[in-house]
């Protein structure tokens, strides 16, 4: 009779057992790659980037970010210069916390990009206070009234946009509340939209679309600089503001930013700014309606 080697048999079922726990288990180097992947993929979510304004002092430049192709409230001059509403106020940010200016070329659709990865401290172009916008970033106190409008030429003027003609476009910037808003409310409405000002612009005066929606201090100054053109609707859906904007966080220097919001209303700034670059182009008729002192709307 063969005899059974017992120790071969032992050292068969502690192998087959071993397999059966790794089976069951899962591999755990496999698990372990699976949690360092998981893991590196969270890592690799940027946090927003900031200066804080001790940082910004130290560096001796803030950076600002301001639009370099929508006139009157910022834009780049003949010789090369940053000019407009915007640039007005930027420059006296810089003054009063002694620091150079560094202005940065932006587009409506880059603003929260540019704040969240620290290309820019701060915004300032003609940034409209939004509920979804102040979930990404930190809004101080307002400089400026705003509503939407839509301008189109004077021999087809826009009037409404209701029982709309859905084989003609509006053209937006893309990244505006102008989008936005017609995206929302008149989805029928097939939209043209653009990177920036300049190419919108053209678009309008090419006869790429019926008419232009923007903000309406924008529409009205087309239309008071450009024969040809007027706004039809002056004010779509209700009033807003603008307001500079920084990093989600950046609490010391927004809270500088709304102190000296406060501070120069008693010198009534932005109203001296109005009048060296907007008075030009809409006169003192838009003044009161526009400017916001101290960061009190009615």
């Amino acid at each position: 009779m063969k005899k059974f080697d017992w120790k071969k048999i032992a050292a068969l079922f502690t192998a087959v057992t071993a397999v059966a726990v790794l089976t069951a288990c899962g591999n755990p180097d496999a698990k372990a790659n699976d949690n360092a992947k998981e893991n590196s993929s969270k890592e690799a979510e940027p946090d927003t980037v900031y200066r804080t304004l001790d940082e910004i002092k130290k560096d001796g430049t803030i950076n600002i970010g301001v639009f370099s192709d929508k006139n009157p409230f910022g834009y780049v001059d003949e010789n090369g210069e940053y000019q407009g509403y915007d640039v007005y106020f930027a420059n006296r940010i810089g003054e009063d916390l002694g620091v150079d200016v560094n202005f940065v070329s932006t587009e409506a659709a880059n603003r929260i990009e540019y704040l969240q990865t620290g290309k820019v401290d701060i915004i300032l172009a003609n940034f409209t206070v939004t509920e979804e916008r102040a979930e990404e970033v930190d809004f101080a106190l307002p400089y400026m009234n705003v509503a939407l409008g839509v301008v189109s030429p004077e021999d087809q003027v826009v009037e409404s946009l209701d029982n709309w003609d859905e084989e003609k476009q509006i053209i937006v910037i893309s990244g505006t509340t102008a989008e936005t808003y017609l995206t929302e409310n008149y989805p029928d409405i097939p939209l043209q939209k653009y990177d920036s000002y300049a190419t919108a612009k053209n678009a309008l005066e090419n006869g790429n679309g019926a008419a232009w929606a923007n903000d309406n201090t924008e529409v009205i100054a087309y239309a008071l600089q450009n024969k040809g053109y007027k706004v039809g609707i002056p004010e779509l859906g209700g009033k807003d503001t603008i307001a500079p904007a920084v990093s989600k966080g950046n609490e010391t220097l927004l809270t500088w930013i709304n102190d000296e919001i406060k501070a120069v209303a008693d010198e009534q700034f932005f109203h001296a700014d109005y009048d060296a670059t907007l008075t030009d182009t809409y006169g003192d008729e838009y003044k009161e309606e526009l400017v916001v002192e101290g960061g009190e709307t009615e």
